[in-house]
């Protein structure tokens, strides 16, 4: 598996074990990046440790926060999907890099342990 896979399979195992999806923001937000192909990424990491690594090496006066997981499926992911953002999960090594999945894929990955009654659609 390659380490993008690893990170993957470690966050979506990780909140749902923990309830907890952690992220980085200023008091402007939360970035977003924008990929070569023009699609935008919104970072969510699976633990504080993992997200407090990444407000370092972004820098920019960057601070971690946690969201439980539910609210983050009923309220995040649609609004994600609604503004065409693919979700980045668990980026690491020196320049941030990891895989992205569609909010739908994202619940999809968590079902059955985080179903809540507000799927995405296409």
């Amino acid at each position: 598996m390659s380490q993008s896979g690893s990170q993957a399979a470690a966050f979506f195992k990780d909140v749902s074990r923990s309830g907890v999806v952690w992220f980085v923001r200023d008091d402007e937000g939360s970035p977003a990046h924008l990929a070569a192909d023009g699609t935008r990424s919104f970072p969510f990491w699976s633990t504080s440790a993992r997200a407090q690594r990444a407000a370092k090496i972004w820098g920019r006066g960057l601070r971690v926060g946690s969201m439980p997981l539910g609210i983050w499926c009923d309220h995040v992911l649609p609004d994600a999907a609604r503004d065409g953002l693919v979700i980045g999960i668990n980026w690491s090594g020196p320049r941030l890099v990891g895989w992205s999945f569609t909010p739908k894929e994202v619940l999809n990955r968590l079902a059955p342990s985080s179903a809540t009654g507000h799927p995405i659609t296409d």
